[in-house]
């Protein structure tokens, strides 16, 4: 039976109308990702062909790639078939972004994978990721884009590692993402289902399952592809089980009059068996080179002439076996390639194998795909040599987890391939090196360190025993791996590793351990060796690393002028090592920032950020990093609006630390500034509180959220959380000690001085000491702190007067814009409560002129409702009748009246309107003389009579 083309979607309208619900949020803004499963034949691609036709009735770019049983060993296969589509319309977006891009242009036929440069393994990666965000970003903003990966369930590590990324970076860009998978393959180690399970969690991505099409909407399929007897569609529909594929297959037979086979594969193959001979084996031929073949090299395999070849694939397109592709033919499902591949005879698979092999190796096509053939045509030679190209090229192209599984297939095959090191163009070692270093870029740190313990359990090569420790402790650093003989496996490196660019990269990585260690002293002896031996011997990437380490040592023990001259050095020049170039440039950054050279520190992130963004690393890790402290001296220097931009591509459904640490940046300004936002980015951080970075900065700031909302037992919460995770000499521990002060101060509960002394006492050891003894200095931040807390602990104490306060405002007087205004906003209640009221107005209103530019909303509301009870603005102040009983109280008076008629004592009103007891006792007789009254309760009913309003307000509940 001859297909008649597409019929109309049938009994799939509720999961059409999920997608196009995605697809539709898309076009307005709002990124979306949908994961569609279902059985094999279940009609998955009929689906998404209806929603590409959606699409494009919509105005969307479609970019549809495709997943094929050899794509785990294919990295980026789906998103090359996607690219390699997209330049069909060479004047479309997709095609001018990607040809703006040379690293998508690699993955391209015919492009120069190593033309970009020398970068591979894990930063290539995060290179072409962020390429690929920004492509996808670029043509979203002239037209939404629909991009489709189909059969994930056959997709390579490092294409579901790019799913993830987009899933997670897509906020409000016009895309829609949607993957399509076989729910029956998915066996419980199947890679894919992690990877499902992490995704579905997320609001961003809807679930659509295909499930068995019932009855009624099986027949009316199957009559809409034949009208035939409505009996035979009752078999049909009975067997089929609800899969249109298999329904259409049974149907197919029947019209054949052939006999119904009792499983699918039978079945499929029973069409095939029907064909001419020159047909069946040149379908056969399709089958060895996987779900799609090209017309020249199918004709080649074949060794048909064109005319018979026609012919053939003539009969097989017509009985719907395969489809017209571009430039070749696609099987019309992938269960239908796999029943005839399976059915061949071993001899004739391995014939056949072997021919593809020849024929692509003389084609200079895809070494993963020419060592898939060479395998399975038992060719251990030629198996071996594109194994070893196939990771080299995968490295290249930032799929380090590809590379390795190449690596480790031609590591296995080495003592059966005679003259295996001719072949591989270096030694056995060399080689396990070359896999360790792709595992540990793909984060298979254990992997990689596991690979290099085997190999150094066999080597007696003192240079190589050297590298592989030197590699081994790398990584172990590198992978916050426990210190238990780290230092040793580092010593033994150094010790061994001849006086070479080796033995500098030894003495910095070993630098690296003793600092982690607090082993202080020999940290730095090592590193200025390090440096000595670096610049002898030209390695300039060891150069940078040990000045890097001398820097931030420097910075704790020495001075910060020091450790600046130092990262100087480093910045100075390039090191040849992107990644020590990006480490360096934040470093720099983050010290110049911590110093309170915040114009300084911001040419320095904007330095860094551009070298990111020139070499496609805008979402490498260092390049993350600078952008978050770009976002920081924005935060710092009063520019908001600049930092609000910048977080927005800091994402609030976060699932990995990496991403919970940008999230948390955001918050500095959401939380000051008041926005909803906050809550939401909060409940998601929540997750990832056991961490110490990502508590530290999330929790602290949701601890200046409670206290913004008036509570100060949820700060305290907080508070107490992150001290319990932080280490003691970490100088972050005095902001949180500072916020919990606040926090007491606000409490005013009974029996919290204890607590107030003990963190302010944390304060001052943190501020004090380092790791390997006494600090010796602070820095301009974190001095402000400590004098922010300083000033919190006489709060609690209720010994705050003006010095103190004025001490912490000139503290944060080194750029520290709205810190400053707060510090400022105390200072003005200490001078209230000394009785300079001219002094106290003049620091309130510098203070608000601050909030209101920063748009700082719940440092604005504390500052209008002392504005309020000190008596600076007149609105809503004066209460009663002026010609009634209340008409001879004095503006101060008044207010001392409305809160005797609230019931508060006179240390309350006191406490409230920044007046002593003693002058409250004062108003409170003169009240009294002039109501013509003898007691506060004569005088709060007086008050109600004349309509007096019970505003008092809720004290100070900042």
């Amino acid at each position: 039976m001859a297909r008649t083309g597409r019929t109309a979607l049938i009994g799939r309208s509720a999961e059409l109308d999920q997608l196009t619900g995605v697809l539709d949020a898309a076009a307005s803004g709002l990124a979306g990702v949908a994961l569609v499963g279902g059985d094999a034949g279940i009609g998955k691609t009929r689906l998404i062909a209806e929603l590409c036709e959606r699409a494009r009735q919509r105005g969307f770019v479609s970019l549809v790639g495709q997943c094929a049983e050899l794509g785990d060993a294919l990295p980026y296969m789906p998103l090359a078939d996607a690219l390699r589509g997209a330049m069909a319309e060479p004047d479309g977006p997709a095609a001018r972004a990607i040809r703006a891009r040379p690293v998508l242009e690699r993955l391209l036929p015919g492009g120069d994978p190593g033309s970009a440069d020398l970068t591979t393994g894990a930063l290539a990666q995060q290179r072409l990721f962020g390429s690929v965000l920004d492509m996808l970003a670029e043509v979203a903003s002239e037209r939404p884009v629909l991009f489709v990966v189909e059969d994930l369930h056959w997709a390579d590590h490092s294409t579901r590692d790019l799913l993830v990324f987009l899933t997670r970076m897509l906020q409000r860009e016009r895309v829609c993402l949607v993957g399509t998978y076989r729910s029956d393959d998915l066996h419980r180690r199947h890679p894919l289902r992690p990877v499902l399970v992490q995704l579905q969690r997320l609001p961003l991505v809807t679930s659509v399952e295909l499930r068995p099409l019932g009855n009624d909407s099986m027949a009316e399929y199957l009559l809409a592809l034949d009208e035939t007897d409505i009996g035979v569609i009752g078999g049909v529909v009975e067997r089929a089980g609800g899969n249109p594929f298999f329904a259409e297959e049974l149907l197919a037979a029947s019209a054949d009059h052939t006999r119904l086979p009792g499983t699918l594969s039978d079945l499929l193959l029973a069409r095939v068996e029907s064909l001419p001979d020159t047909a069946g084996q040149v379908l056969r031929v399709a089958a060895v080179a996987g779900r799609g073949v090209g017309h020249d090299l199918l004709r080649d395999a074949t060794g048909l002439d064109d005319l018979p070849l026609e012919e053939a694939l003539r009969e097989i397109v017509s009985r719907g076996l395969l489809t017209a592709s571009r430039d070749g033919y696609v099987f019309r499902h992938a269960l239908l390639q796999e029943a005839v591949y399976d059915d061949l005879l071993p001899g004739e698979r391995t014939r056949l194998h072997a021919t593809f092999a020849e024929l692509l190796a003389g084609r200079g096509d895809s070494p993963a795909e020419l060592a898939h053939h060479h395998l399975a045509s038992h060719d251990l030679p030629g198996a071996f040599r594109s194994s070893v190209e196939a990771a080299r090229l995968a490295a290249e192209l930032g799929a380090p987890a590809e590379a390795h599984r190449h690596f480790e297939r031609a590591l296995e095959i080495w003592d059966k391939v005679a003259d295996a090191e001719d072949l591989a163009g270096e030694t056995r070692a060399r080689l396990a090196l070359d896999s360790a270093a792709a595992a540990a870029a793909s984060g298979e740190y254990r992997r990689a360190i596991s690979q290099l313990q085997g190999l150094r359990r066999l080597a007696d090569d003192p240079v190589l025993i050297a590298e592989t420790d030197e590699r081994i402790a790398y990584y172990r650093i590198d992978s916050d791996d426990e210190l238990a003989g780290l230092a040793e496996t580092a010593c033994e490196a150094v010790d061994l590793a001849p006086e070479s660019p080796l033995l500098a990269q030894a003495l910095a990585t070993y630098a690296r351990v003793l600092w982690r260690a607090y082993r202080v002293d020999e940290a730095i002896a090592t590193a200025t060796r390090a440096l000595a031996v670096a610049r002898a011997t030209s390695a300039r990437d060891a150069e940078t690393s040990a000045l890097v380490t001398l820097a931030v040592i420097e910075e704790t023990t020495g001075t910060a002028a020091r450790a600046a001259e130092l990262l100087a050095d480093a910045t100075r020049q390039t090191s040849g090592d992107l990644s020590i170039d990006l480490r360096a440039c934040f470093t720099e950054a983050r010290v110049q920032y911590e110093q309170g050279h915040l114009v300084v520190a911001a040419r320095s992130a904007a330095r860094g950020v551009r070298l990111a963004r020139e070499n496609g690393l805008i979402w490498s890790t260092y390049g993350t990093d600078l952008r978050f402290l770009q976002y920081l001296v924005h935060f710092a220097d009063g520019d908001w609006d600049a930092a609000e931009r910048l977080a927005g591509d800091f994402g609030i459904r976060v699932g990995t630390r990496a991403e919970a640490v940008l999230s948390s940046f955001a918050l500095f300004v959401e939380v000051a500034r008041g926005r909803s936002a906050a809550a939401e980015r909060l409940r998601w951080l929540a997750g990832f509180w056991s961490d110490e970075l990502v508590s530290y900065m999330s929790r602290c700031l949701a601890a200046e959220q409670a206290l913004w909302r008036g509570d100060p037992e949820a700060a305290l919460e907080h508070v107490t959380a992150v001290m319990n995770l932080i280490e003691p000499f970490d100088p972050g521990l005095i902001r949180v000690a500072a916020t919990g002060l606040w926090a007491l101060a606000d409490r005013r509960g009974d029996g919290d001085h204890a607590l107030a002394d003990d963190l302010v006492e944390r304060a001052r050891w943190a501020a004090a000491n380092s790791p390997s003894g006494p600090r010796a200095e602070i820095g301009p931040e974190g001095g402000a702190w400590l004098a922010r807390a300083e000033a919190e602990w006489r709060r609690v104490r209720g010994t705050a007067d003006p010095a103190v306060w004025r001490e912490a405002t000139e503290a944060f007087g080194f750029g520290f814009v709205y810190e400053e205004a707060r510090s400022r906003w105390r200072l003005a209640e200490a001078l209230l409560e000394a009785g300079d009221r001219e002094a106290a107005q003049a620091e309130w209103a510098a203070a608000s002129e601050v909030a209101d530019r920063l748009g700082a909303e719940p440092f604005r509301g504390a500052l209008a409702e002392l504005g309020r009870r000190a008596r600076f603005t007149e609105a809503g102040h004066d209460s009663g009748d002026p010609g009634g009983p209340l008409a001879t109280l004095t503006g101060r008076e008044r207010e001392v009246l409305a809160h005797v008629a609230a019931g508060l004592a006179n240390r309350e009103i006191g406490e409230l309107l920044f007046i002593s007891q003693k002058t409250v006792s004062v108003h409170v007789s003169n009240i009294l003389a002039k109501l013509g009254v003898t007691s506060r309760t004569q005088a709060a009913a007086v008050a109600h009579r004349a309509g007096m309003a019970n505003d008092t307000g809720a004290g100070n509940t900042v």
